[in-house]
């Protein structure tokens, strides 16, 4: 798969301002005493999803909608952001959305794909296993299957990394969280378009290490399981042509574990009151695991999402918090 061009990304983000604004790049002092370096926050916890996922589902919808033969419907696999991106986007156009979740999903982003419209489907242990089920469904019901990677998504959330590249221009380096790899491959979209040397860290939960053992590597590498709170990283079989992507333009894969994501979650509401997913906080886990080697430079963060349930939050909450370490 190719990276969308700067005109793309730019032709994306119109039919996106449509229905949602640019979201913030914040630099938050608390958070910088703490990393011990300047560090820039892309708030995408504050789109009207939560989540960052709805850029790519207008522009994968939208394409969709406006093509030759009309779908019946779409289905997608999802443990939630994802879902909820295409059902807002399928609601826009009249499209019935069947959205598919594992057992035990997020009950609030459940709730929230049904605001939506959308009919919920619980199947399978993991994210694979709802995949592979929703598959099996759109062939079986002439449903449109609506990929979680694809290069129209790229080419709608390569938009928030267009906002943020363009407004701190002097980021050395950027630490993006992977799922599936939608979100990362946007940000190495907008940084080569922009013509610049910004180097784009990956960041993976531990218990769902798939692409971190991807780009060691150099060819994609499955795991028997992605079971972590991060479920927007959940990932256990990787996207081959993410892979290939990732392994040409990332500069390193970090692998964080549960603990330094919740860590990271409670630094989030401390230093910011923001509130950040398993997955939008592993980013700032990252770059506290790399604290040392990172000082002095500037740092980007993505919080790609704030979609966690109230009880789980509650528990994260309750746990001993650090006191901020003040630099030399």
């Amino acid at each position: 798969m190719r990276l969308p061009r700067l005109e793309q990304i730019e032709e994306a983000a119109q039919l996106i301002y449509s229905v949602m604004r640019p979201t913030p790049e914040i630099a938050w002092p608390l958070l910088a005493s703490r990393c011990g370096t300047e560090v820039w926050v892309k708030h995408e916890n504050h789109s009207p999803i939560g989540a960052f996922k709805l850029r790519g589902g207008l522009i994968y919808i939208d394409s969709l909608a406006r093509g030759r033969k009309r779908p019946a419907g779409v289905i997608a696999a999802t443990r939630g952001n994802h879902g909820q991106s295409i059902a807002a986007a399928a609601r826009r156009h009249g499209l019935r959305a069947t959205i598919v979740v594992p057992h035990g999903n997020s009950v609030e982003k459940n709730a929230a794909m049904r605001a939506f419209g959308a009919d919920l489907i619980e199947q399978g242990h993991d994210f694979q296993a709802a995949l592979e089920f929703a598959n099996a469904q759109a062939a079986e019901r002439g449903l449109s299957m609506i990929p979680s990677f694809d290069e129209l998504l790229v080419r709608g959330v390569a938009t928030y990394s267009l906002e943020f590249l363009r407004a701190v221009q002097n980021l050395d380096t950027v630490y993006v969280p992977i799922g599936l790899g939608s979100g990362i491959c946007g940000m190495f979209a907008a940084r080569e378009a922009l013509g610049l040397t910004t180097k784009v860290v990956g960041v993976v939960s531990a218990n769902a290490p798939a692409y971190a053992l991807s780009f060691a590597a150099g060819r994609p590498v499955a795991t028997d399981s992605s079971a972590t709170l991060a479920d927007g990283m959940a990932c256990r079989v990787p996207e081959p042509s993410a892979v290939e992507l990732i392994n040409r333009h990332a500069e390193r894969v970090v692998t964080v574990s549960d603990d330094e994501i919740t860590s990271a979650m409670r630094h989030y509401f401390t230093d910011t009151h923001n509130i950040a997913e398993g997955a939008g906080a592993a980013p700032l886990a990252a770059l506290l695991k790399e604290r040392a080697q990172m000082t002095g430079r500037s740092v980007g963060l993505v919080l790609s999402g704030g979609n966690v349930d109230r009880e789980q939050y509650v528990r994260v909450l309750e746990q001993p918090q650090p006191s901020i370490v003040r630099p030399r």
